[in-house]
């Protein structure tokens, strides 16, 4: 069952603490110069319905140990699922014994001792919610019902699910530091099939939340997920053509995936991305501001301290159009003689600054062009920054949507599409990692008929 009580929590965290601390006793005593590890703990409940029925219900708890030790700048890394202390003390040996094999390497060491995390806010992360296996079904079938009785024209359904979980993770290492916290992440989805003379389609909606509390209705997203189905019903193709193209809130966010992964250092030191030595440069219009809020109450992606336990902060990625920062870790900072961003494991809460435009008015902006509703395959090249994907969405002209497009392949370059970036709307209506309004590009070109 998810973890419910504060005094549970407590002593989870207590002991995956005592774990961290024999941990790295084990690796000094095994002979090693520095040693870290991270540890967690998670519980919850998965309930799947369909047509009605239940399809699934799952409790689950999963355990999750790794462990890095370092002989001088020789590392050797370990994991196990098992938290034994017998579990734990072979785990240690076997990363020390991968180490006795490996090559020096002169970034292998551990963070800085004064970039480590020594304050730990409260994030408001930790929203337990007791819901039983009867009430998570009821609510999953209350959502899947919304769906289906939306619009007569939807005829299936691929269910709707309900997620419950709450997780503790621990980090350490033999600087003496030693930080943990427990999140808990609760989610709501639906997918159903829609049909009109001979043509079928599936569209699906979503919440996620730290707490319960700020999850949409079951109601809401049932129907946000059929009246999606619904408006894609009637899809056809479209000429090839060169276009001014408007990628709606939620598939822009996904554009934002291509920037991130071109900054990380580890493209950047392997010196594949096609963002190398541009920090400094305008890369987008100098409106355009993007930033990360890692510290930000309840976002599903704020942690007071990276995988490396080095204090995360919020920064600008992109201020006035120009690239200000790489994301680093202490290794990849190494690799390219510069400090960590405090980026170890990734980003935390990116939001994109918004514009004043709200769809409609970001259509009227498009005037005639395409809108992107979805992406399909992977089709970035982070090399050269070459871009082309499978898309459906709308046609629209003088503003106004005139029918679904499918079938068509959108392609451009990434630093040529950033640079192209019309205007960013305000019209975010979902919660992420990624926050972004709808992005106007000022052309692309589509490949269809």
């Amino acid at each position: 069952m998810p973890i419910t009580s504060t005094e549970d929590t407590a002593e989870r965290l207590a002991r995956l603490q005592d774990i961290i601390e024999d941990l790295l006793k084990e690796a000094k005593r095994q002979g090693a110069s520095a040693a870290e590890a991270s540890v967690g703990s998670s519980a919850g409940l998965d309930v799947a319905v369909r047509l009605g029925e239940v399809e699934t219900v799952e409790h689950t708890r999963d355990n999750g140990l790794a462990i890095a030790v370092y002989f001088g700048h020789r590392k050797g890394s370990a994991s196990t699922s098992d938290l034994s202390p017998a579990a734990v003390r072979d785990a240690v040996k076997a990363a020390c014994v991968i180490a006795s094999q490996t090559q020096e390497d002169r970034c292998a060491h551990l963070a800085p001792l004064e970039l480590l995390a020594t304050d730990f806010p409260d994030l408001d992360l930790y929203h337990p919610w007791s819901v039983t296996v009867e009430d998570a079904i009821a609510l999953a079938v209350a959502c899947e019902d919304a769906a289906r009785s939306h619009d007569p024209r939807i005829i299936n359904s691929d269910g709707a699910s309900l997620s419950s979980h709450s997780s503790i993770h621990v980090v350490g290492n033999s600087h003496g530091f030693i930080g943990g916290y427990p999140t808990t992440r609760h989610s709501l989805d639906c997918a159903v099939i829609g049909q009109d003379g001979d043509q079928m389609q599936r569209d699906a909606w979503w919440t996620s939340a730290r707490c319960a509390q700020d999850l949409e209705s079951a109601q809401q997203v049932g129907e946000r997920a059929a009246a999606r189905t619904v408006a894609r019903l009637g899809a056809r193709r479209i000429p090839t053509q060169q276009t001014p193209v408007l990628f709606r809130a939620d598939i822009a966010s996904g554009l934002l995936g291509g920037l991130i992964s071109a900054i990380s250092g580890g493209s950047i030191y392997r010196r594949a991305s096609f963002l190398l030595d541009h920090v400094g440069e305008r890369i987008f219009p100098e409106f355009v501001r993007i930033h990360e809020l890692p510290h930000l109450p309840r976002g599903l992606a704020s942690a007071p301290f990276d995988g490396d336990g080095v204090a995360t902060r919020a920064k600008d990625f992109i201020t006035n159009g120009v690239l200000q920062t790489y994301l680093l870790s202490v290794y990849s900072g190494c690799r390219l003689g510069l400090p960590t961003t405090g980026n170890a494991g990734g980003v935390r809460n990116v939001h994109v600054v918004m514009g004043d435009r709200d769809r409609a008015a970001m259509l009227r902006e498009l005037d005639t062009g395409l809108m992107v509703t979805e992406l399909m395959g992977h089709g970035v090249n982070l090399v050269t920054g070459d871009y082309s994907q499978g898309a459906a969405g709308f046609w629209v002209e003088r503003g106004e949507i005139q029918y679904p497009v499918e079938e068509i392949t959108i392609a451009g370059n990434l630093k040529t599409m950033f640079a192209g970036l019309v205007d960013i709307g305000n019209d975010c209506d979902f919660v992420g990692r990624v926050r972004t309004g709808s992005w106007l590009i000022d052309q692309m070109t589509i490949a269809g008929e």
